[in-house]
C-alpha cells in the first residue's frame, strides 16, 4: 500500500483552448500553457497566431505526499508570446483543487472557463484539460521545465499518447454533424490498480460528557402546543446548551459533543483454546453466554471445534446494571440440554474505564473455572472495559438496551445495529439515435415500419416508428436513462419492425457495456459511431473491438455518460445535494453539518406484544450521498439513541432529512413510517447548537396525527464565510442544467428511475435499508395530486398577495379621510416625491433596510418545521383526505368516470406544482427581510444600505443611463448562466419546508 502511494502521479493532458483573447499587434495570440503543481512546472509548445489552438500534450507530475493532496492545487496559466518584445502576457488561468482529482477510470475531458489573474485583467475563452491520478510504474515523470530563453518554444504538435480508435463509442448530440476537433485518449493500462480516496479522510472519535434534558419555554405559536417545536437545554458532551450556545463546565475532551453521555460495559469475546471434550463422540459445539444480572447475550456456536474464534462485542447499559458481578460462561450446544464447560467472573467495580482516543483495550487469556471457583481445562480470551457511545466498538456491538427485551438471535442482530450507507453515484446516460441503414426485413416486398428500442435494466424507451422506404430510417432523437456505478446493466439497442398491431419483429440488436461508454463533463460535441446490428439469435456484447468483415445492418448513434448534471433523486424542494456527478466539477466544502439524534418521546404504539402496545424504532438521516441509520431500540416508546453523525456541506441551499421508523423485520412486515423532520441548512446560524424537540406529524385518512416527538441537536460550522457568501451568486444547479436543460417530463421520469435504483442498491446492504424507507425519505409521492395541497398552495399565494391588498385597503382609508392627520402626511410625502423624483428609489431601499432591522427581533429562533395551517391540514374535509389517499390511477367508479377523474388529477397536479412555484417566489421575496436565512438577509440589508447611500449621491439620469445601457448590452458581454441577483433570489428559502 505504501509503495502504491509513493508511486502516485498526477496526469494532465492539455488538449485545446477556444476563443482566446487577442493580444499581439496583428490581432492574434501565440498561446502556450504553463502547469504548476506541488512545486513542479511544465510548459506546452507554442501555437502561433491561433486563437483556438490544439496541443494534445501529456504531462505527469510527481505527488510527493499523497496525504496532502486535498490541500494542493493545479494551476494552469495560458500566456501569449510576443516575438517582437520576447515577452509573455497572460490570457487567463484555471485553478483546480486537489479534492477534484479522480482515478483514470473516471477521467474525462472538461473545458474550464479561464479566470482573471488580476481584478482588472481581461480574459475570456476556455481551456480543455483531462486530469487524473495514476500509480502505473511504467509511466515516467515529465522532464522539468527548462530556463526561459529567447525562443523556448516549438510549433510542432506533440502528443504523448496515441489516438484512440474511432469505433470506441462517442460524445454529445445537439446535431448529427461530425465534430472536426481532434481528440486524443489515454489508452487503458492493464496494470493500473484501483485508486483509493481514503487518504482524503481522517478518523474522528469523541467522548461526550454528561446527560439530561431541561425544557425551555417554546415561545408563541399560532396552533396547538402539541404541534409546536420546543427548545430544550440538555447537558451534552460539551456542557449545557443555553440559547444555542454550549456553556462548558470544563474543557471538552473530544468533539463528540452533541449527544448525552451514555456509559456502557463492553465485553469483547475473542476466542477460546484447549476446550475439553464434552460428549461421547469427542466433539464440542461451543458458544459463549455473557451474563450481567438479568441481561444475557449469546455468541454463535461452532460445530466440532475446540479452538473457536468469535470476536463479538456485547454492550450493557451501565445505568441498568443491578449486580456487581459479570459472568462469561462457555457452553456446549446439545439437542437435549446444553452442557456447562466453564466460566470467567469479573467484579464490576474492578473493570477499567477507557476514554477515546485511547487505544483499544488488549484482550487477555483467562483460565476457565467451574461454578465452585476451581480451575478447569480451557482458556478464554476476553477484553472487558467501561466506555461510551464514542467507543469504536459501539456500532457493531450487541446492545442490551436494544435487544434484551426480546430473544434476538445472532443472525438477526445485524438488523438492529447502527449503520452508515452511501448511495451509489448516479449518471445520466444520453443515447442519441441518429439513423439506421441497410435494414433487412423478414418479409420481402414490403417497406418496414421501424423504430429503435433502448433498454438499461428495467428502463426502456422507444423512438417513433418511421417507414424505411430505402431500407434507411432517420430519427435524431435523444433518449435519457439513469445508471449507477458500478455499472451492472448493459445498454441494449434493438431495431424493431412493426409488422402489425401488437406485433413486432426484431431486425437486429447490439449490447454495449456502460463501462465502455465515454464520459463528458460539459456540452461539447462528441463524435458519433456506426455499430453493427446482430441477429437476435446470436447477440454478443460490443466491447469496442473492430467489427468482423461481414455485411450487417448498421445503426448510427451517439452515446455518453453525462457527468455535468446533478441526477435528481429527491424532490427539488428538499434536495440534500446539488453537486454534479463528476468529481472533477466538485467545489471544496463550505462547512460541516453535525447531527446528534438524542431520543424520541411519547411515540404511538405501532404493534402489539404481550397484550400491550409497543414499538421497535430506529432513525434514518439523509444528507447528500450519505445515509445513516441508528440502532433499533426494541420494545420502547421512549427510546434513547444518543448517536452523532457528521456530513460535509457543499451548498447551504440544501435540506437534511431525519425519519423515524418502526422495524418490521422481526414480524415479517414492512418498516412503518412514524414521522420525519426536515432542516434547511441556510436557516441555521453558523456555530450555533440547535437543540429542539420536533413533533412527528403524519397525515392519515382520518386526519393529522401526532406520532410522538424527536429530540435533535444540530450544528452547522462554516469553514469559509467568504465562500459561503460567494455561493449565493452561483446557480443552484450545475452548468449543464442551463446550457442543455432537460424538460420537466424528462426530469420527473428520470427522478423516479433514480429513486428506484437507489432503493434497489440500498436494499442489498446488510442490514438492508428497505424500499419503503428510501421512498419516504426521498418524498417519492410529492408530485401526486391532492386537493389539500392545491388549496394550501392557493392560500400561500393569497398570503403573499395579502400585503398588496392590505396596502390597497389602507390607501382607501387615506382617501376617505378617516384619519385626517395620516391623510395630510401622505399628501406631503406625495408632493415631495413628485417634486423630487430622485428620492423615490433611495427612500424605498432605506425603508426596506429599516423594516429588515425591525424584523430582526422577531426572527425565528428555531429551524422551520411542518406547519398545519400552511399545509391546510387543520380542518381538511374527510372526502378530500379520501381522495388524497386514493391510489393512482383511481379504483373508484366506472371506467369512463375513472378515466376522466385520473385525467383531471394529472392536470391538477401540474397546476398544483405551478401554484406552489408561484407561491415560493413570493415567499422568497418575504424572506429577504424576515431573517429566515440570516446570511442572505444580512447581504440584502447591506446592499440596501449601500444602494441607499449611492442613490442619494448619484444623479438619477446618470443611474437611469447606466441601468438602461446595462440591460441593452451587447450579447458578447452576456453570460449563458443566470445573473448573480437571480441566483441569490433562487437560493432564498420558501415555506415549502413547512409543507406536510
Amino acid at each position: 500500500m505504501s509503495a502504491m502511494m509513493n508511486n502516485l502521479k498526477l496526469g494532465v493532458e492539455v488538449i485545446s483552448a477556444h476563443d482566446l483573447a487577442l493580444k499581439d499587434g496583428q490581432g492574434l495570440s501565440s498561446a502556450f500553457v504553463e502547469l504548476h503543481f506541488d512545486g513542479q512546472t511544465f510548459r506546452t509548445t507554442m501555437k502561433e497566431n491561433d486563437p483556438n489552438p490544439f496541443w494534445n500534450e501529456m504531462f505527469y507530475f510527481n505527488i510527493t505526499n499523497p496525504n496532502n493532496l486535498p490541500d494542493l492545487t493545479l494551476d494552469a496559466h495560458v500566456y501569449s508570446y510576443n516575438n517582437a518584445t520576447q515577452s509573455k502576457s497572460p490570457l487567463g488561468k484555471v485553478q483546480i483543487n486537489g479534492t477534484s482529482f479522480v482515478p483514470y477510470s473516471d477521467a474525462a475531458e472538461y473545458h474550464y472557463p479561464l479566470e482573471k489573474r488580476r481584478i482588472f485583467s481581461r480574459s475570456r475563452g476556455e481551456l480543455g484539460l483531462k486530469i487524473f491520478i495514476t500509480d502505473d510504474p511504467s509511466i515516467r515523470l515529465s522532464n522539468p521545465l527548462p530556463e526561459m530563453d529567447n525562443r523556448p518554444f516549438t510549433t510542432d504538435s506533440q502528443t504523448a499518447e496515441p489516438q484512440a480508435p474511432e469505433d470506441q463509442v462517442p460524445q454529445s448530440f445537439p446535431s448529427d454533424r461530425a465534430s472536426n476537433r481532434r481528440t486524443f485518449h489515454h489508452l487503458p493500462n492493464p496494470n493500473l490498480s484501483k485508486q483509493q480516496n481514503q487518504f482524503f479522510t481522517a478518523p474522528a472519535t469523541s467522548d461526550p460528557l454528561a446527560p439530561r434534558y431541561f425544557p425551555v419555554n417554546p415561545g408563541p405559536s399560532s396552533y396547538p402546543g402539541d404541534y409546536t417545536i420546543k427548545e430544550t437545554s440538555p447537558i451534552l458532551g460539551g456542557g449545557r446548551v443555553i440559547g444555542g450556545r454550549v456553556i462548558r463546565a470544563e474543557k471538552p475532551i473530544s468533539t463528540y459533543d452533541l449527544v448525552e453521555k451514555m456509559q456502557f460495559l463492553f465485553v469483547r469475546v475473542v476466542k477460546a483454546r484447549d476446550l475439553p471434550t464434552m460428549d461421547i463422540s469427542g466433539g464440542l459445539d461451543p458458544y459463549v453466554e455473557v451474563k450481567v444480572g438479568n441481561y444475557r447475550g449469546f455468541t454463535k456456536y461452532f460445530g466440532k471445534n475446540k479452538n473457536p474464534e468469535w470476536n463479538e462485542v456485547f454492550a450493557f447499559s451501565r445505568e441498568r446494571l443491578q449486580t456487581n458481578m459479570l459472568e462469561v460462561l462457555v457452553h456446549d450446544k446439545d439437542l437435549v440440554k446444553d452442557d456447562f464447560v466453564g466460566l470467567v467472573r469479573f467484579d464490576l467495580q474492578e473493570i477499567p474505564e477507557r476514554v477515546p482516543p485511547d487505544s483499544p483495550l488488549a484482550p487477555q487469556w483467562y483460565r476457565l473455572e467451574n461454578k465452585k471457583g476451581e480451575k478447569v481445562v480451557g482458556e478464554l480470551m476476553l477484553a472487558v472495559w467501561y466506555g461510551t457511545q464514542a467507543d469504536e466498538a459501539f456500532p457493531d456491538a450487541w446492545h442490551s438496551d436494544a435487544i434484551a427485551p426480546l430473544d434476538i438471535s445472532p443472525s438477526n442482530a445485524s438488523h438492529i445495529r447502527s449503520k452508515v450507507y452511501h448511495s451509489p453515484r448516479l449518471w445520466y446516460v444520453r443515447v442519441n439515435i441518429i439513423e439506421a441503414q441497410d435494414l433487412v426485413p423478414f418479409e420481402k416486398g414490403r417497406f418496414p415500419d421501424v423504430y429503435v428500442k433502448a433498454q438499461i435494466g428495467n428502463q426502456s424507451l422507444k423512438t417513433k416508428p418511421v417507414p424505411a422506404r430505402s431500407m434507411t430510417a432517420f430519427w435524431n432523437v435523444d433518449l435519457m436513462f439513469v445508471a449507477a456505478e458500478p455499472f451492472e446493466d448493459h445498454l441494449i439497442l434493438s431495431v424493431e419492425d412493426r409488422v402489425g398491431p401488437n406485433k413486432e419483429e426484431t431486425l437486429g440488436r447490439i449490447i454495449i457495456p456502460l463501462a465502455a461508454v465515454p464520459r463528458r463533463l460539459d456540452d461539447k460535441n462528441i463524435p458519433a459511431r456506426w455499430v453493427n446490428l446482430q441477429k437476435p439469435t446470436s447477440v454478443e456484447i460490443d466491447e469496442g473491438k473492430k467489427d468482423k468483415d461481414k455485411f450487417s445492418s448498421k445503426l448510427h448513434v451517439r452515446i455518453c455518460l453525462e457527468g455535468g448534471y446533478h441526477v435528481l433523486d429527491e424532490s427539488t424542494y428538499y434536495s440534500s445535494d446539488l453537486r454534479p456527478t463528476a468529481r472533477q466539477l466538485w467545489k471544496p466544502a463550505i462547512g460541516v453539518l453535525e447531527l446528534g439524534i438524542l431520543s424520541a418521546d411519547r411515540l404511538q404504539p405501532m404493534k402489539t406484544r404481550d397484550g400491550r402496545g409497543t414499538a421497535d424504532t430506529f432513525c434514518v438521516a439523509k444528507y447528500g450521498h450519505k445515509w445513516v441509520r441508528t440502532r433499533t431500540i426494541l420494545d420502547s416508546l421512549s427510546p434513547k439513541y444518543n448517536e452523532q453523525y457528521t456530513w460535509e456541506v457543499f451548498d447551504s441551499a440544501t435540506v437534511l432529512t431525519i425519519g423515524v421508523f418502526d422495524n418490521g423485520h422481526f414480524v415479517g412486515n414492512k418498516d412503518m413510517r412514524i414521522g420525519k423532520v426536515r432542516i434547511r441548512i441556510s436557516t441555521l446560524e453558523a456555530g450555533r447548537v440547535y437543540t429542539h424537540s420536533y413533533p412527528l406529524l403524519v397525515l392519515q385518512p382520518s386526519g393529522v396525527k401526532r406520532m410522538g416527538e424527536l429530540h435533535l441537536a444540530v450544528r452547522f460550522s462554516c469553514t469559509s464565510m467568504v465562500n459561503l457568501m460567494f455561493l449565493y451568486t452561483k446557480p443552484l444547479l450545475p452548468k449543464m442544467h442551463y446550457t442543455l436543460p432537460l424538460s420537466i417530463l424528462q426530469t420527473n421520469a428520470l427522478r423516479q428511475q433514480a429513486i428506484n435504483i437507489v432503493a434497489a442498491r440500498l436494499s442489498r446492504a446488510e442490514p438492508p435499508l428497505k424500499r419503503e424507507v428510501v421512498e419516504y425519505m426521498c418524498d417519492v409521492d410529492s408530485h401526486f395530486w391532492s386537493m389539500r395541497r392545491s388549496k394550501a398552495n392557493f392560500y400561500r399565494i393569497y398570503t403573499v398577495l395579502q400585503g398588496l391588498l392590505g396596502f390597497g385597503r389602507w390607501f382607501g382609508v387615506v382617501c376617505a379621510w378617516k384619519n385626517p392627520v395620516t391623510t395630510v402626511l401622505v399628501h406631503l410625502v406625495f408632493v415631495m416625491l413628485v417634486c423630487f423624483p430622485e428620492l423615490i428609489l433611495p427612500t424605498v431601499f432605506l425603508y426596506m433596510f429599516l423594516i429588515g432591522i425591525w424584523n430582526y427581533r422577531y426572527r425565528q429562533k428555531h429551524p422551520p418545521h411542518m406547519d398545519l395551517r400552511i399545509s391546510y391540514a387543520e380542518n381538511v374535509h374527510p372526502d378530500e383526505l379520501d381522495e388524497e389517499f386514493d391510489s393512482f390511477p383511481s379504483t373508484k367508479g366506472p371506467d369512463l368516470v375513472r378515466w376522466r377523474y385520473d385525467k383531471l388529477r394529472s392536470v391538477g397536479a401540474t397546476v398544483q406544482s405551478l401554484m406552489g412555484d408561484v407561491a415560493a417566489q413570493g415567499e422568497r421575496v418575504q424572506a429577504l427581510l424576515s431573517w429566515r436565512d440570516p446570511r442572505a438577509t444580512t447581504v440584502f440589508l447591506t446592499f440596501c444600505l449601500v444602494a441607499a447611500v449611492v442613490l442619494y449621491v448619484t444623479p438619477f439620469p446618470v443611474l437611469a443611463l447606466l441601468v438602461g445601457f446595462y440591460i441593452m448590452r451587447h450579447p458578447r458581454f452576456r453570460h449563458r448562466l443566470p445573473p448573480a441577483p437571480l441566483n441569490f433570489f433562487r437560493r432564498l428559502p420558501a415555506k415549502t419546508d413547512y409543507m406536510l
